[in-house]
């Protein structure tokens, strides 16, 4: 039986049809009837379909139009980016409350889960914690409020004439230097922190006070909550995921919860470190004030690269006005060797590869955390930065490890990389959570209609004859 030969497409055949119709026209001189379509001659004939009708698409079938899609749809998923910030930026003091609550019960975690081990109830144990970390946060602050609020107009006094000794001394060197600008930056910075004269209004304290307070109350209310129920909070939110997925979450909030737990009490311990060597050397050499500096010292290494030299300069600033030079310039060389220190033997030794951020990415997030938060934002930039990294390799899988012959070596260190991090339980959990198979029912079903489900898909026992 003759077969009517194929129409070709309107815009002539393309390759693939044309290889297709030398197919058929040999069988059929062969003898042989025409095959059945196969699911690969469907999808085939789909593409070619596809390939004949693109010309007629439009100005966007091209690869300009291509590219203006690409670039629609990224300016689109920008804007989408961009309200969201400006939502979270809205609800400010919310956001600080949830993400300081959340980085400090990352901190205490542990401590809950050794006492529960121990043989402390859930309750019993998240009090302790809790009651523990209060305590301990709020006789920071109180120390650190003491220790400088007598002595703040005295501080910034002394930091101000020290800055003009400075500009003296450089006016008066051998290098033309003008200090205009810097004076005109310095003074532009101060009108920012304290806000103008709108700053120094009773609206505005109220405001600020009221705002203070609300943050501080949900802050505690959900590290409470954080405290006693996020495993099972966790555990509620990853029952609607499975296999790979659930996994991946899993381990991403093991990885994240590390690097907070681990650079909360890594940081504190620096800073105590830092503060304790940078308060007695100004005791030691006679620099007044000694004491708020050490508690600035303190405060300003929670901020990191910059911290320590905000104190440091604020420190040879008030040495260079009450000691002179000679002293200002011990005090610098000791804050360069005390940066040394924890560079090189504090921060190996206390938080071993917990960030593992290049120094550039640490100054990037530093300098947008700065700009979308404040004082804020420069504290939680370089954790939240932290967490983002290891999530991002827990969820990527395309890098490639180990040196490359014409890459050379990888920049990445073996310990850096995200299944180093994980412990054999974990890993042992991740797995299992990747090979058990979906069980249970509907939202809101009865155990009994869960088992009556679970009985319906088991195979009947045949009866015994």
């Amino acid at each position: 039986m003759a077969t009517p030969p194929r129409t070709p497409p309107p815009h002539g055949p393309s390759r693939g049809s044309r290889r297709a119709d030398a197919a058929l026209a040999a069988r059929l001189e062969a003898g042989q009837d025409e095959p059945s379509p196969t699911p690969g001659d469907s999808v085939a004939d789909i593409g070619d379909a596809a390939q004949s009708l693109a010309p007629a698409i439009g100005p966007w079938s091209d690869t300009l139009g291509r590219a203006g899609s690409r670039a629609a749809q990224t300016l689109l998923i920008a804007a989408v980016a961009v309200g969201l910030v400006w939502i979270l930026l809205r609800v400010k003091v919310v956001v600080i409350a949830i993400l300081v609550a959340l980085i400090l019960a990352s901190a205490v975690a542990p401590l809950v889960k050794w006492l529960e081990r121990k043989g402390w109830s859930n309750l019993l144990a998240t009090l302790a914690a809790f009651l523990g970390i209060l305590a301990l946060v709020g006789g920071v602050l109180t120390g650190i409020v003491f220790a400088i609020r007598s002595e703040w107009d005295t501080l910034v006094t002394q930091a101000t004439e020290g800055w003009g000794e400075l500009q003296r001394f450089i006016s008066s060197g051998p290098l033309p230097v003008d200090t205009a600008a810097v004076d005109d930056a310095l003074r532009q910075a101060g009108d920012a922190l304290s806000g103008g004269a709108i700053a120094g209004t009773a609206l505005s304290g109220l405001g600020a006070a009221a705002n203070f307070v609300t943050g501080a109350v949900l802050m505690i209310v959900v590290l409470f909550f954080f405290l006693k129920d996020g495993e099972k909070m966790w555990n509620f939110a990853l029952r609607w995921t499975r296999g790979e997925r659930r996994a991946k979450l899993a381990e991403s909030v093991d990885r994240g919860a590390e690097v907070l737990g681990g650079y909360v009490r890594g940081t504190a311990a620096i800073a105590l470190a830092d503060a304790v060597l940078i308060g007695a050397a100004l005791l030691v050499l006679g620099v007044p004030l000694a004491v708020p500096l050490a508690v600035i010292a303190f405060i300003t290494a929670f901020i990191p690269v910059v911290g320590a030299t905000v104190a440091g300069v604020l420190a040879a600033l008030v040495a260079l006005v009450t000691n002179g030079p000679a002293i200002a310039l011990i005090v610098i060389v000791w804050i360069i060797i005390v940066n040394q220190i924890e560079g090189n033997i504090l921060q190996p030794i206390i938080m071993g590869r917990t960030l593992s951020l290049h120094a550039l990415m640490i100054l990037l997030a530093l300098t947008v955390g700065t700009i979308v938060g404040g004082i804020f934002g420069a504290i939680l930039a370089v954790p939240l930065t932290a967490v983002a990294w290891a999530v991002a390799q827990v969820w990527a899988s395309g890098y490639q490890a180990g040196d490359d012959p014409v890459l050379g070596a990888d920049p990445l260190d073996p310990k850096d990389r995200i299944e180093a991090k994980a412990t054999m339980a974990q890993r042992w959990k991740y797995q299992m959570m990747r090979l058990q198979q979906r069980r249970g029912g509907q939202l809101g079903a009865t155990e009994q209609q869960v088992a009556a489900s679970e009985g319906a898909d088991e195979p009947q026992a045949r009866p015994k004859p």
